[in-house]
Protein backbone atom coordinates (compact mmCIF):
# COMPACT_ATOMS: atom_id res chain seq x y z
CA UNK A 1 0.00 0.00 0.00
CA UNK A 2 3.03 2.40 0.67
CA UNK A 3 4.69 2.12 -2.57
CA UNK A 4 1.21 3.96 -3.95
CA UNK A 5 2.86 6.93 -2.52
CA UNK A 6 6.27 6.31 -3.71
CA UNK A 7 5.84 8.60 -6.87
CA UNK A 8 4.74 11.23 -4.58
CA UNK A 9 7.35 11.41 -2.47
CA UNK A 10 9.57 11.25 -5.36
CA UNK A 11 7.81 14.10 -6.78
CA UNK A 12 7.70 16.69 -3.76
CA UNK A 13 11.44 15.49 -3.04
CA UNK A 14 12.74 16.33 -6.65
CA UNK A 15 10.27 19.49 -6.55
CA UNK A 16 12.25 21.00 -3.21
CA UNK A 17 15.07 19.98 -4.46
CA UNK A 18 14.67 22.29 -7.41
CA UNK A 19 13.81 24.87 -4.96
CA UNK A 20 16.50 24.69 -1.91
CA UNK A 21 18.95 23.51 -3.98
CA UNK A 22 19.80 27.02 -5.88
CA UNK A 23 19.28 29.41 -2.89
CA UNK A 24 21.66 27.58 -0.79
CA UNK A 25 24.26 27.33 -3.42
CA UNK A 26 23.52 31.07 -4.11
CA UNK A 27 24.02 31.40 -0.15
CA UNK A 28 27.23 29.33 -0.21
CA UNK A 29 29.11 30.45 -3.18
CA UNK A 30 27.94 33.61 -3.95
CA UNK A 31 30.32 36.50 -2.41
CA UNK A 32 29.15 38.23 0.74
CA UNK A 33 31.22 41.99 0.59
CA UNK A 34 28.24 44.41 1.15
CA UNK A 35 28.83 48.08 1.30
CA UNK A 36 27.37 51.46 1.88
CA UNK A 37 25.21 51.30 -1.16
CA UNK A 38 24.22 47.96 -1.00
CA UNK A 39 22.70 48.14 3.14
CA UNK A 40 21.73 51.53 2.21
CA UNK A 41 17.69 51.96 2.52
CA UNK A 42 16.13 52.26 -0.85
CA UNK A 43 12.50 53.10 -1.20
CA UNK A 44 9.96 54.51 -3.96
CA UNK A 45 13.05 56.27 -5.52
CA UNK A 46 14.23 58.59 -2.62
CA UNK A 47 15.76 58.56 0.32
CA UNK A 48 13.64 57.37 3.54
CA UNK A 49 14.70 59.48 5.78
CA UNK A 50 14.82 63.02 4.65
CA UNK A 51 12.57 66.41 4.68
CA UNK A 52 8.77 65.25 4.37
CA UNK A 53 8.59 68.65 1.71
CA UNK A 54 11.22 67.39 -0.61
CA UNK A 55 10.98 67.41 -4.55
CA UNK A 56 10.64 63.56 -6.00
CA UNK A 57 10.13 62.57 -9.17
CA UNK A 58 6.90 61.55 -10.02
CA UNK A 59 7.37 59.16 -12.81
CA UNK A 60 8.07 56.71 -10.41
CA UNK A 61 4.99 56.25 -9.28
CA UNK A 62 3.61 57.11 -13.03
CA UNK A 63 5.63 53.68 -14.20
CA UNK A 64 4.19 51.66 -11.22
CA UNK A 65 0.41 52.96 -12.15
CA UNK A 66 1.00 52.17 -15.51
CA UNK A 67 2.46 48.66 -15.09
CA UNK A 68 -0.03 48.08 -12.46
CA UNK A 69 -3.26 49.01 -15.44
CA UNK A 70 -1.89 47.07 -18.42
CA UNK A 71 -0.72 44.07 -15.73
CA UNK A 72 -4.79 44.01 -14.43
CA UNK A 73 -5.88 44.35 -18.08
CA UNK A 74 -3.74 41.37 -19.28
CA UNK A 75 -5.34 39.19 -16.14
CA UNK A 76 -9.03 39.90 -17.71
CA UNK A 77 -7.57 37.82 -20.74
CA UNK A 78 -7.15 34.22 -18.67
CA UNK A 79 -10.88 33.87 -17.58
CA UNK A 80 -11.94 35.08 -21.63
CA UNK A 81 -10.08 32.33 -22.70
CA UNK A 82 -11.01 29.68 -20.89
CA UNK A 83 -14.92 30.19 -21.86
CA UNK A 84 -14.51 31.68 -25.50
CA UNK A 85 -15.84 28.58 -27.01
CA UNK A 86 -19.21 29.37 -24.79
CA UNK A 87 -19.05 32.88 -25.09
CA UNK A 88 -18.86 32.35 -29.05
CA UNK A 89 -18.54 35.34 -32.04
CA UNK A 90 -20.19 38.12 -29.58
CA UNK A 91 -17.42 37.51 -26.41
CA UNK A 92 -14.18 37.77 -29.11
CA UNK A 93 -15.53 40.92 -30.74
CA UNK A 94 -16.06 42.46 -27.72
CA UNK A 95 -12.46 41.42 -26.17
CA UNK A 96 -11.47 42.86 -29.55
CA UNK A 97 -12.63 46.53 -28.67
CA UNK A 98 -11.25 46.40 -25.52
CA UNK A 99 -8.20 45.35 -26.65
CA UNK A 100 -8.04 47.52 -28.99
CA UNK A 101 -9.34 50.45 -26.62
CA UNK A 102 -6.27 49.43 -24.29
CA UNK A 103 -3.51 49.24 -27.65
CA UNK A 104 -4.84 52.98 -28.24
CA UNK A 105 -4.56 53.88 -24.47
CA UNK A 106 -0.80 52.47 -24.93
CA UNK A 107 0.14 53.82 -27.66
CA UNK A 108 -1.12 57.75 -26.41
CA UNK A 109 1.24 56.88 -23.64
CA UNK A 110 3.68 56.03 -25.01
CA UNK A 111 3.41 59.40 -27.65
CA UNK A 112 3.56 61.25 -24.46
CA UNK A 113 6.91 59.90 -23.12
CA UNK A 114 5.10 58.85 -19.90
CA UNK A 115 7.05 55.51 -20.88
CA UNK A 116 10.63 57.47 -20.88
CA UNK A 117 13.29 57.63 -17.94
CA UNK A 118 15.92 60.04 -18.16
Amino acid sequence: MLENYLPILLFILVGLAFGVVPIAAGWLLAPNKPDSEKLSPYECGFEAFEDARMKFDVRYYLVAILYILFDLEIAFLFPWAVVLEEIGLFGFVAMMVFLVILVIGFIYEWVKGALEWD
